[in-house]
């Protein structure tokens, strides 16, 4: 389901522009932060200002639409709230975020949870590395 259908299920009021905004953040394959779901949006509609998306990604997050994410490079990125769970393995060097799914770690943290005498009730895994044979830069 669209970001768009899931704002009109949960109740949430769809102006032109909180609309283009949603579309954007659909189309979008990576994780854009704000100023680029800016650049886009306005692409469409001129007369979007920065505001109405910094106000329109904090309302899609708090209706649980959207997730934020902080990959260390001090931009708040986004995407919609996955079907299926996903980790993200951040390249230091590019920035680019390589979104995969692992049986065996979704396994292994469960069992680690329950080996501390917890029971896992959710969590978020990012991986940070640069491309083999590269130095860290750090």
């Amino acid at each position: 389901m669209g970001i768009v259908d899931q704002c009109m299920e949960k109740g949430v009021r769809m102006t032109g522009q909180r609309r283009v905004i949603a579309q954007v953040l659909d189309r979008s394959d990576d994780h854009p932060d704000v100023e680029e779901l800016y650049r886009r949006a306005a692409l469409v509609d001129e007369n979007i200002s920065i505001a109405t998306v910094y106000r329109t990604v904090k309302l899609l997050e708090e209706f649980g639409i959207i997730e934020r994410h902080d990959f260390r490079d001090g931009r708040s990125r986004y995407e919609a709230v996955p079907d299926d769970h996903h980790d993200h393995l951040i390249d230091l060097k590019s920035g680019q975020v390589v979104e995969f799914s692992s049986d065996e770690i979704e396994r292994l943290q469960v069992e680690i949870a329950r080996r501390l005498g917890y029971r896992l009730v959710d969590h978020r895994l990012e991986l940070y590395g640069v491309p083999l044979g590269e130095p860290d830069g750090e």
